[in-house]
């Protein structure tokens, strides 16, 4: 579709070191689970010398009434000034773009392999099959440093209660002095997918965050014997 400006509606804090945006849907701006935006700030925000244009997973599901996207918080000319921007602001949009989503074939599970922010995709992936009742069957692993940094955390948990095809896998990585965690600790191994997966070659894998994230999750599954046919990535730049 066009290029199509949108309203800035709300921000909020989702956990430590992360924020949603939540813009008003434009007319007819339609998008499947999975897709990205490319968002640009208008005149007269300041940006930096790679643009004014950002790439961005949409992270609300494609029946909400607004278009929301995550972002880590870091010190960048444009997460500031997209952090700075009044309520009431425009901003473009373009798209939606991209292939990352859930395959047709039904019949087969789907593993999800979230590093951190790469949990926006998932979220809308998620929202989608639990208000339409899926009889897809769901694992979501889910990476992050601390509890207290992974974002829609607590919603997964909801969604894990009241959708019976989905199952939330949540490790941390550094939560080794933390007594009150009591799910998965350190990073993706053939060990913890097994424990959930037992058949490797059953699901199509979808891999989803920053670039060596992603790359670490690949070879996982590469030396667990996944087929290539069957993973399915998206990487994520930190601006």
């Amino acid at each position: 579709m066009p290029p199509c400006k949108a309203i800035l509606k709300s921000r909020k804090r989702l956990c430590n070191g992360t924020t949603a945006f939540s813009f008003e849907r434009p007319y007819n701006f339609d998008f499947k689970a999975g897709q990205f935006i490319n968002l640009t700030l208008l005149d007269g925000v300041e940006a930096d010398l790679a643009g004014s244009t950002r790439s961005l997973t949409i992270a609300s599901g494609p029946r909400e009434p607004d278009v929301m996207v995550a972002m880590r918080n870091r010190h960048t000319s444009f997460k500031t000034a997209l952090q700075g921007l009044p309520l009431g602001s425009p901003v473009l949009f373009q798209g939606p773009f991209g292939n990352f989503t859930l395959d047709r074939d039904i019949a087969r599970p789907a593993a999800f392999l979230a590093g951190g922010i790469g949990i926006t995709p998932f979220r809308s992936m998620l929202w989608q099959a639990t208000t339409a009742r899926s009889p897809v069957r769901i694992v979501l692993f889910y990476a992050n440093r601390r509890p207290e940094e992974a974002a829609f955390l607590e919603e997964l948990r909801a969604y894990e209660e009241i959708n019976p095809n989905f199952k939330l896998v949540a490790t941390m990585t550094r939560s080794e002095q933390r007594s009150d965690w009591q799910g998965e600790k350190g990073h993706f191994t053939t060990r913890i997918l097994r424990k959930w997966l037992p058949d490797l070659r059953a699901p199509i894998f979808y891999l989803a965050g920053p670039a060596a994230a992603v790359t670490s999750m690949r070879l996982t599954l590469d030396a667990a014997g996944v087929p290539g046919s069957d993973i399915r990535t998206e990487e994520f730049a930190g601006y």
